[in-house]
């Protein structure tokens, strides 16, 4: 059911919002010109990444890809390195697509319409609110964990944030509440707001704006709301992968386009089947994606990593080609990926690799 509001409260929460974060609002880089482009940038790579980090990113995609054009004349393989860290390669992908789409259909120009931008590739009803209030603003509303976080405690909702009634009245809100022309501030007002001051954990309402208006604060409810949902069942997988070297070059092969990771470089390597030991594992999988029999050595470290549903154990091995290997072709037959190489370590830099393959190449970087 829709939360009912007078026009008084409406007014009041616009103008102390609006108040707060033109006072208060942090300098961050694609604020300083509202930038179309940099904001469509921004609002991308800040999808699960924490701001200092997204910035850090930000400026040196910026630097490379300094506008649309240059992000459609890049190669694939460039934008994923850039995107490197951030995960979610899909998103790259969409960015890359987006921006030669853009370049061939609307002379490299980010549309305005929230019904044009969601058109595009990797491009949802929240990230075009964004563009379209932010970059332009349009009198378009958006809903992220940010602003879902403060209605619930401003209104007292009382049903968990991912049911989709809730989700619908969300939206509802978003709208009910903007202001005519002015939803650039109000937007960022909300999401500034649950960003600083309406945090998940120990919100600060003795700093907050709207904290007189706020049904939770005012009920004592602001650390039961919103109503917690289950978290997502992590699951655990063990993996193994091998390093390759041969001749003073290292191996490294190309996933496929629509695999996991696809495009990205790594090391061969799978899961664990069975009761096998990670070694074993690292020697099937060289000879079931490449063809090449090696002899695994000493394990190198043993990484973990946090994708969205999976904690990843991926346990590295130094390998060699085995006596009657290099007696042959060291040209692998690849069975589950599209290229390969042979290089050297610093030249690893040049590829984008996914990160526990990543965190594997550091650790041998700092410890050879």
């Amino acid at each position: 059911m829709m939360t009912i509001f007078s026009p008084q409260l409406r007014s009041d929460l616009q103008e102390a919002l609006i108040d707060w974060f033109n006072s208060h609002q942090r300098d961050l880089p694609w604020r300083r010109g509202y930038r179309p482009y940099e904001v469509w940038i921004s609002e991308i790579m800040l999808q699960q990444t924490q701001m200092e980090r997204g910035i850090e990113y930000f400026r040196r995609w910026l630097l490379e890809f300094p506008d649309i054009e240059s992000l459609a004349r890049a190669d694939e393989d460039r934008v994923l390195k850039l995107w490197e860290g951030l995960g979610y390669y899909s998103r790259a992908r969409n960015l890359h697509s987006c921006a030669r789409i853009l370049v061939d259909t609307c002379q490299g120009i980010i549309p305005a319409d929230p019904a044009l931008l969601i058109r595009l590739p990797g491009i949802g009803p929240y990230t075009a609110g964004a563009i379209a209030s932010i970059a332009y603003n349009q009198d378009a509303p958006l809903v992220d964990g940010n602003v879902g976080r403060v209605f619930a405690r401003l209104f007292k909702m009382e049903q968990q944030l991912s049911d989709p009634t809730c989700k619908k009245e969300l939206w509802q809100l978003a709208e009910a509440l903007l202001p005519q022309g002015r939803a650039r501030a109000f937007n960022q007002g909300l999401m500034e707001l649950g960003a600083l001051i309406c945090t998940p954990k120990n919100p600060r309402c003795a700093h907050c704006p709207l904290s007189h208006l706020c049904l939770a604060h005012q009920q004592g409810l602001t650390n039961d709301l919103p109503v917690p949902g289950r978290g997502p069942t992590i699951l655990p997988i063990e993996m193994a992968t091998g390093i390759l070297c041969h001749q003073g070059r290292i191996f490294i092969q190309q996933r496929r386009t629509k695999d996991v990771w696809g495009n990205l470089w790594e090391f061969p390597g799978g899961k664990r089947e069975g009761d096998e030991q990670p070694a074993q594992t690292v020697a099937r999988e060289f000879m079931e994606e490449t063809g090449l029999s090696v002899i695994v050595g000493h394990k190198i470290t043993t990484v973990t990593h946090h994708y969205t549903r999976y904690r990843v154990t991926l346990h590295g091995f130094s390998c060699t080609l085995s006596s009657e290997q290099s007696n042959h072709s060291c040209m692998p037959i690849l069975s589950a990926a599209r290229d390969c190489g042979w290089v050297c370590l610093n030249a690893l830099d040049n590829y984008a690799f996914p990160a526990g393959h990543r965190q594997l190449i550091e650790f041998i970087k700092k410890n050879k």
